[in-house]
């Protein structure tokens, strides 16, 4: 065990090895240790791969920025060469990838160790991770708590300190939720920064976006400088960035015009200590010599959401029924969950007219959100209504799925419109509730502008560090309250 190994980030870790301080099988043996001895409590890891990991490191490494740092892979969307595939359902129990997808040979080349694939929900369709085929992820800062979905067992994971970052995917939210329920940094890249190929063009219509959560600002940075980049055959692709995003991390931004919209779209209302936290954010942004006022976001929130229930119900029906044909499954139904079961019978049932409809509708979030950014640098807000809920509250083991849709929208009511508009966004942990529980707040940018974000996110981190605010389920690390 390297007992030091939690005070370090990502590219920390990196750079005592290149310096041969520490070896890279000493950090790697340390961070399985600290996945089997925390896993059975926390349920983050559901498919172990340590001995690939081990075998990644004999073959030798490549000088990348992140040589010899361990990752997780979450389970859902992304290839691993030999690995499972199940993406949180029994649909596709035993699927074993054929080879890496773009992405995670960039991670390789990179010099990251993958120890395995991270828990998720079914289909990564929820706000928790609680999948009713692998179990639900327990969040390190209360274990009667979610760690958020969909990627909770990558944030989970980091947030116990097995790992310094961890990968995730964000198709509404799902990588900032779980971000601000785990007190990490969570970062959503502006739709195609990163690649989803060769197989894949785009995920839910260009909604989902992969990318990390992370403890450091410049570990997230440093990770979207390594996989950025548009794949042979892509169709689109984000803008090229004019500087690296970790270079971005060590320069102050100029004064920026930050919108603050403190109350939710739906009308729902938003925890008070959420709404102290954001506050309490705006007016480090004032004292940083941002301009902060109240805002405005005008879009069609109800749309929105008719849209995303939509086209997520086409997407995984055509995928479900795909995969039935070719592998002659003759109920594919049967083994999904309640709620999606019913998701999918809806979304066989849409026309084309219909989809067009709401592949219409995610235009104007753009056309909306590109006039709010031609008044705005940056539009503050609360990630989610609420602070981390109990395990069982979100689950989808019901048959209901307006009450699932609506209570899904009424947790994170603020983070979609991103997804839609493909702008990208973060989730800063900049507070802590009264119940000890972490806030994270959100912060986005017109598209392709991640290094405004990382800018803004470094000068965050600088005056208001939050790396050793740590859970009290850590690696040897006691809790630090504010």
């Amino acid at each position: 065990m390297f007992n030091e190994y939690a005070d370090y980030d990502g590219l920390g870790l990196a750079q005592l090895i290149r310096q041969r301080e520490i070896s890279a099988q000493e950090v790697l043996e340390t961070a399985i240790t600290l996945c089997e001895r925390g896993n059975p409590a926390l349920n983050a890891v559901v498919h172990p791969a340590y001995e690939m990991a081990r075998q990644q490191l004999r073959q030798g490494l490549p000088d990348g920025p992140f040589a010899g740092v361990p990752m997780l892979i979450k389970n859902t969307g992304f290839e691993v060469s030999g690995q499972p595939l199940s993406s949180g359902s029994h649909l596709f129990s035993g699927v074993v990838s054929a080879q890496d997808s773009t992405l995670i040979a960039r991670y390789r080349q990179a010099g990251l160790l993958l120890l395995g694939k991270s828990n998720t929900p079914e289909f990564a369709l929820s706000f928790t991770t609680e999948p009713l085929a692998y179990g639900a992820t327990r969040n390190p800062w209360d274990l009667q708590r979610t760690p958020g979905g969909s990627s909770g067992g990558s944030a989970a994971a980091v947030a116990a300190g097995w790992m310094p970052l961890a990968n995730a995917s964000d198709g509404a939210g799902s990588t900032r939720v779980p971000a601000s329920h785990c007190g990490l940094f969570g970062f959503k890249p502006s739709r195609m920064r990163n690649p989803l190929g060769p197989v894949a063009v785009e995920a839910i219509a260009g909604m989902s976006t992969p990318h990390a959560v992370s403890w450091s600002v410049r570990d997230n940075a440093a990770l979207l400088d390594a996989s950025a980049g548009a794949d042979r055959g892509d169709p689109y692709a984000a803008p090229a960035s004019a500087a690296s995003f970790l270079q971005a991390v060590s320069q102050p931004p100029r004064s920026l015009r930050i919108g603050l919209i403190t109350h939710s779209p739906l009308g729902h209302a938003i925890d008070p200590d959420i709404l102290r936290v954001v506050n309490e954010a705006a007016s480090l942004c004032s004292t940083l010599g941002h301009q902060v006022e109240p805002a405005v976001c005008a879009y069609d929130i109800e749309a929105l959401m008719r849209a995303w229930r939509i086209i997520l119900g086409v997407n995984v029906a055509s995928g479900m029924n795909s995969f039935a044909a070719a592998r002659g499954i003759a109920d594919p139904l049967s083994l999904l969950e309640p709620v999606n079961q019913q998701w999918i019978l809806e979304g066989q049932q849409w026309r084309g007219l219909d989809y067009l409809w709401a592949i219409n509708q995610l235009h104007a979030m753009a056309r909306a959100m590109g006039q709010f950014f031609s008044q705005y640098d940056i539009l503050l807000s609360p990630v989610t209504s609420e602070t981390a809920p109990l395990l069982g509250e979100m689950q989808g083991d019901t048959r209901d799925l307006d009450a699932f849709y609506q209570r899904f929208w009424q947790h994170g009511p603020f983070t979609c419109v991103f997804n839609a508009a493909g702008c990208p966004a973060m989730s800063v942990p900049l507070g802590i509730s009264t119940r000890g529980l972490p806030i994270g707040v959100h912060f986005g940018a017109a598209f392709g502008e991640e290094a405004t974000l990382f800018a803004l996110a470094g000068q965050l981190e600088l005056v208001q560090p939050w790396f050793k605010r740590r859970p009290s389920i850590h690696s040897g690390v006691p809790h630090v309250s504010d």
